[in-house]
């Protein structure tokens, strides 16, 4: 018995330090970094501008993972199932953290447990946008535009239960009731290409996958979703001053690890993300996208902020009376 007992302590020994030599090194091998929606949206963006710059400092590649399908659950729920280990990261947004847990009757996933927030990247605003063979450049004139034809519009998201999705129907709540189809997609992406092309009337796209096209002519802007005007399109006047009085519609995106991951990695991971939004060519890159950088972010601070979303969320979604099975 004391010979088993002696035997364990070494083996214990062994292989704790072991452990720590292992996490001493991270990263030893290239980070798969999970996006929970197509390429071209918002958040495949993002990490595709500060990733090479994380790759530098982690010396490590960051491989971006798309795995879009139901409204960001899909990559998420990967993640969040993946060894806690550092080698398996995601980023996140509102929805899959503040929405699905009440828009869905149950998620594979608690976006509170199973998750460490590591830090904010930035935030964004969406654009209500429109096909140029819509005729309407005001919130006004498409309410009327709509009312006139019902049933003839329709509006895109990268998913049910996205913030696209969600900022729409609110439109249409508040709007007292616009017959606008909606059109879901498995990413913001594709959303784009089917707005641009006339294949679908509207919809609430990011600055940095609206603005090409804006700038292209193939789409036209009618407002800004947050309550202050989007900074890449300041002659744009928002859902509120054009009259929709209270009207709110933004996001935030940031990287997660699974659960346990070691605090370490955590830290490295945080700093990394901040050199990167330090870097002035990044900062710029992103603010031309539309996307407003975050840098300073911590851990505690963003995970306050995702709390926060969480509790936010929930009486909205349930005053749509939407919810998924």
């Amino acid at each position: 018995m004391v010979f088993r007992l002696v035997a364990a302590a070494l083996v214990c020994c062994i292989l704790v330090p072991g452990l720590a030599r292992a996490q001493d090194n991270w990263p030893s091998k290239p980070i798969r970094m999970i996006v929970p929606f197509a390429v071209g949206g918002g958040l495949d963006i993002m990490i595709r501008v500060i990733g090479p710059k994380m790759t530098e400092v982690l010396g490590q590649q960051i491989i971006v993972d798309n795995r879009p399908g139901a409204g960001a659950v899909i990559g998420t729920d990967m993640a969040a199932k993946a060894p806690p280990d550092g080698y398996t990261l995601l980023t996140g947004e509102v929805s899959a953290f503040g929405v699905n847990p009440w828009l869905y009757k149950k998620i594979p996933y608690d976006p509170i447990k199973d998750f460490i927030p590591v830090g904010q990247v930035v935030t964004s605003s969406f654009i209500l946008t429109t096909h140029v063979s819509v005729p309407a450049t005001d919130l006004k004139t498409l309410f009327e535009t709509i009312r006139a034809s019902p049933g003839k519009y329709t509006y895109g998201s990268p998913g049910i239960g996205t913030m696209p999705h969600l900022c729409t129907e609110r439109m249409k709540a508040m709007a007292g009731g616009l017959d606008i189809a909606h059109v879901p997609y498995r990413g913001a992406g594709p959303v784009m290409n089917d707005l641009s092309a006339g294949q679908i009337s509207m919809s609430f796209p990011t600055p940095v996958t609206a603005l090409p096209q804006i700038k292209a002519g193939t789409i036209r802007g009618i407002a800004a979703g947050p309550l202050t005007r989007e900074p890449a399109l300041p002659d744009l006047p928002t859902l509120d001053e054009q009259g929709l009085k209270g009207f709110e519609c933004y996001n935030w995106f940031g990287l997660f690890a699974p659960a346990k991951t070691p605090d370490r990695v955590i830290r490295r991971v945080n700093e990394a993300m901040n050199i990167a939004l330090a870097d002035p060519a990044i900062l710029a890159r992103l603010r031309e996208l539309g996307l407003q950088p975050t840098p300073g972010s911590s851990p505690a601070g963003f995970a306050a902020l995702v709390k926060a979303e969480w509790e936010k969320w929930a009486p909205i979604v349930k005053a749509l009376g939407t919810q998924l099975d």
